[in-house]
């Protein structure tokens, strides 16, 4: 485990009476106090640390040395400085916390979500998180809609509802979906507190520690997280070039999973669309063998071009495409509303899991959803919001092209929010992100959308949550990390390092 994933923007006060060793210090006492850094966790050694935050050596050695005068750390001899064992600092609390935790997955990208939705330091400019542009959400129709509506408003609607969701939502989500070519009814739509939590919900009632699910590699974060808590086995399944149907079918002879989870439409992180015949020849194969297919669709409604082929579940022939829609990327995220779509024995199953959680989601919300639905404001928004990121794209692919085009390679998206970067110089993207993070530029490097190790030369930008001008100011800053990493390897082979975000 790399501290540097928890501490590479937080900053030092130079014109504080208090010494840097001090300030360093407090900061990973913080980390160790709130248990993001638990016992047994190896620290970087003094150089790093100094590197980290460019203070010299010395100061990175009082800085350990103040904490293992606090029995917070210890070093051995060789080795290198550890976070102190539980009966260190078992004395800090009166209960023992940790010892009382389950266990949950220790890996690299453990925290990388609840990092992405941190609040970047001050003057960073974040392309890591996913997520629309505030300047953009429609509050201000969403408060009239409020203050138009709230008076005449039934007080049933707001007290408890249906797990299953608000049914005017579920309607008028039936009749979006039937515009696309999805016929559903509200007995097959669940509504969700987004869909992160549909994917929970299906992980609970689908997966057995040690079941097999197949998953495209490079593919969505929060779902390798979800899958990987249940102790599922993943199976990957390349997502660059044309579907492997050879491997997908001998996935499905030789090890049976229980379900496969697609992002076919402006895929994230490479922004990859499904062509039609692949998605045809995909349900065959699916029907043939009975196989579930997860189908996640949050970015589809953000075409910049031509629209996408029909969805996976339009074209669904033998009731086994479960599909999965948000309102969090058209919209706005804190909305916290999604759905999902299956046949009635599944919803049935789904609900009885999720009042174990919220009972049911927001109904505020779900309210103020569909009367944004049903007074048929959804098409002139996504017009804006999709006239808007187009010019944002192609903004940032010029820039890209101009300023890092000799260090990068990558493709323009039909659609969605990000961009797919290969570096082409040596080095790994974990540690041009660290050298990013000293010009105040962060972004997700290529491994976290793994779940196997791989050579790390990737990296997502999202081109949506900035305007055009902060958006060139980061290429930028890009491009001056690209050219700094260049000189130094150049100057010195150094060995890469685990880094991610704090944004």
């Amino acid at each position: 485990m790399d501290i540097s994933k928890h501490l590479n923007s937080a900053e030092l006060d130079t014109l504080s009476k208090q010494p840097l060793y001090l300030q360093i210090a407090l900061l990973i006492a913080d980390k160790i106090h709130k248990q993001i850094l638990l016992s047994g966790t190896k620290l970087p050694p003094e150089r790093e640390l100094a590197d980290l935050f460019a203070v010299s050596r010395t100061t990175a050695i009082n800085a350990y040395r103040k904490l293992e005068q606090q029995g917070l750390v210890w070093t051995k001899g060789g080795s290198g400085t550890y976070v102190a064992q539980e009966h260190d600092v078992e004395s800090q609390s009166e209960v023992p916390w940790p010892q009382l935790f389950t266990s949950y997955p220790q890996n690299p990208s453990a925290s990388i979500l609840r990092d992405m939705l941190s609040t970047p330091a001050p003057g960073t400019i974040s392309l890591a998180a996913g997520m629309p542009d505030p300047a953009l959400y429609p509050l201000k129709t969403f408060t009239e809609l409020f203050n138009r509506n709230i008076g005449r408003a039934a007080p049933s609607d707001f007290g408890h509802i249906a797990i299953e969701g608000y049914n005017p939502l579920r309607r008028a989500i039936a009749a979006m979906l039937s515009e696309k070519g999805i016929p559903v009814s509200t007995e097959n739509i669940l509504t969700l507190s987004g869909s992160q939590q549909g994917l929970y919900l299906l992980s609970k009632v689908l997966l057995e520690p040690g079941d097999y699910v197949v998953m495209e590699a490079p593919t969505f974060i929060g779902a390798i997280q979800v899958f990987q808590a249940a102790r599922a086995k993943i199976l990957s399944l390349p997502c660059s070039g044309k579907l492997s149907f050879e491997l997908l079918e001998d996935f499905i002879i030789r090890y049976r999973p229980k379900l496969l989870y697609m992002i076919p439409t402006y895929q994230n992180p490479t922004g990859r669309v499904m062509p039609a015949q692949e998605r045809h020849d995909l349900i065959k194969l699916a029907k043939r063998h009975r196989l579930v297919i997860v189908e996640d669709d949050p970015y589809s409604d953000l075409c910049y071009g031509e629209l996408p082929p029909q969805s996976l579940k339009a074209l669904d022939s033998y009731g086994g495409v479960v599909y999965l829609g948000t309102f969090s990327k058209i919209l706005f995220p804190g909305l916290r509303t999604g759905y999902l779509v299956g046949p009635p024995v599944l919803i049935n199953r789904l609900a009885l899991e999720k009042q174990f959680i919220d009972l049911h989601s927001n109904n505020i919300a779900q309210w103020l959803v569909t009367m944004f639905l049903n007074e048929g404001m959804l098409a002139e928004h996504l017009t804006t919001v999709r006239r808007e990121y187009k010019k944002r794209r192609d903004m940032m692919a010029k820039a890209l092209q101009r300023l890092c085009a000799n260090d990068i390679e990558f493709n323009v998206p039909e659609g969605g929010f990000y961009f797919w970067c290969k570096l082409k110089q040596a080095g790994t993207s974990q540690r041009l992100l660290q050298e990013a993070a000293k010009n105040r530029i962060s972004f997700v490097p290529g491994e976290a959308f793994h779940t196997v190790p791989t050579l790390d030369k990737e990296f997502r930008l999202c081109f949506t949550s900035h305007n055009e001008a902060v958006l060139l100011e980061g290429v930028k800053r890009l491009a001056k990390t690209l050219t700094q990493r260049t000189k130094k390897n150049k100057d010195n082979d150094v060995p890469p390092c685990s880094v991610w975000p704090i944004i």
